[in-house]
């Protein structure tokens, strides 16, 4: 699962980062790191097609054979030889047979005639171009048509979307719905996928309660579980919910070695701060190694990357902020990726594209910002974006409110109304 690189060697090859603080380290730089020092799994299962779904093949599928399996029209109309058409003026045809979709017409169509034919239909000897019904006038014996005919059209040739041999997905694609169809459609029954990883995750923190328990003076229900829960339940893994853990070494410790003994990834929320109280950091250097645990990034400064080990097993753990926004924001920046790319997947990072703020935004250089925002339209069907209001990394609404990031880049500084903005949206994401 690791890199033969350790983490100390990986972060050294980083610089530090900013203004904000010289101990942080630069977003792209701490991608960089995580990816470095990461192996895909290995073992490999083999599905039916519809298990498959959500899950990162481990071999590249090869068609067996050509796609569409022989020549046939693109739709309902008449199919004929386009050398018998007219240089100019009308073209009239006889109609001698019809072909059907898995019903097709045997024997050759002779000069100067033409057939009825259907969507999907094998195009049969001697034809080479289709005309929508709609294009013809038509009688019991013969079509009559003044259409200019591009020699072949509304004609769908063989091998056209797929050929024999093939390679129609490749090892490392994430299996989606259309993919499912794909391959069905090739008599392909069952697919080979590399196995789920095996991710564990709790909160820490004395001030969280369970929910259904009842909350004492100075207490709150913990959230980041939910969302952890909700965000890793999107990438089709096995998981173990560790629950809360006190912050108490001794808990925070044998929590840790039981789940790296168990587990792929470790994945915490809260304890990664300075505070006097926050021991992930520590026990992470006692059993482990640590690459980073300070980003230049808002929010979410204090996370942690590194690897803990028990019983001769090394897990990945990721210590997120405690601050609901901040364990989403780490989360979708960092973690979602380096799940992937650990499953296999030849595709990890979401899509950026752009739109214009509606609004000025306040940003200085140094450090990258995540703020929540709404993607919509202006009259000229252009994508506009703004602020839900308050960035606060404790305000979740502001997340439930958005559909998307506005991603304000390291080096870069105020935003004015009108200026165009990267984005990522949270549909499938999170």
């Amino acid at each position: 699962m690791m890199s033969k690189k350790t983490l100390a060697e990986l972060a050294n090859t980083q610089s530090p980062c900013d203004d904000y603080d010289p101990n942080s380290m630069a977003v792209n730089q701490a991608r960089s790191t995580i990816k470095a020092y990461l192996n895909p799994v290995k073992e490999i299962e083999t599905l039916g097609i519809r298990d498959s779904l959500g899950r990162i093949l481990a071999e590249d599928i090869i068609s067996p054979f050509n796609v569409p399996g022989h020549n046939n029209s693109a739709m309902d109309g008449y199919a004929f030889n386009s050398a018998d058409v007219q240089q100019s003026g009308s073209t009239t045809l006889r109609i001698t047979g019809s072909a059907f979709a898995g019903n097709p017409l045997t024997g050759s169509v002779q000069k100067g005639a033409c057939i009825r034919i259907m969507t999907g239909a094998a195009v049969p000897a001697g034809v080479d171009t289709v005309i929508a019904q709609e294009r013809v006038s038509a009688n019991t014996d013969s079509i009559t048509f003044t259409d200019t005919i591009k020699p072949g059209m509304n004609v769908r040739l063989a091998g056209e979307d797929l050929s024999t041999g093939q390679i129609v997905l490749k090892q490392g694609h994430l299996m989606r719905a259309a993919d499912l169809g794909l391959i069905a459609s090739l008599g392909i029954p069952n697919v080979k996928v590399y196995r789920k990883l095996r991710v564990s995750f709790f909160s820490t923190g004395d001030e969280l309660t369970s929910l259904g328990q009842t909350l004492e003076a100075g207490q709150i229900y913990d959230s980041n579980r939910y969302t952890i829960f909700g965000m890793l339940s999107r990438l089709n893994l096995d998981l173990i919910d560790f629950g809360v853990v006190p912050d108490q070494p001794e808990d925070l410790r044998l929590t840790f070695a039981t789940a790296a003994a168990e587990c792929d990834v470790i994945i915490t929320s809260g304890g990664v701060s300075v505070g006097v109280a926050d021991y992930t950091k520590q026990i992470m250097q006692e059993m482990g190694d640590i690459g980073f645990w300070k980003l230049a990034i808002r929010p979410g400064r204090p996370m942690a990357f590194g690897s803990i080990s028990s019983e001769n097993h090394q897990a990945v753990l990721f210590g997120l902020p405690g601050n609901p926004v901040a364990t989403m924001v780490t989360f979708y920046q960092f973690v979602r990726s380096a799940l992937l790319q650990l499953n296999g997947a030849n595709q990890t990072e979401p899509p950026i594209i752009q739109a214009i703020s509606e609004a000025p935004i306040r940003k200085k250089p140094g450090r990258t910002e995540f703020q929540r925002a709404i993607l919509g339209r202006n009259t000229d069907g252009r994508p506009t974006v703004r602020l839900t209001g308050s960035q606060g990394a404790g305000i979740l609404r502001s997340m439930s409110e958005a559909n998307c990031f506005v991603i304000l880049g390291h080096e870069q500084g105020n935003v004015a109304a009108g200026d165009w903005v990267d984005i990522a949206l949270f549909d499938g994401l999170l």
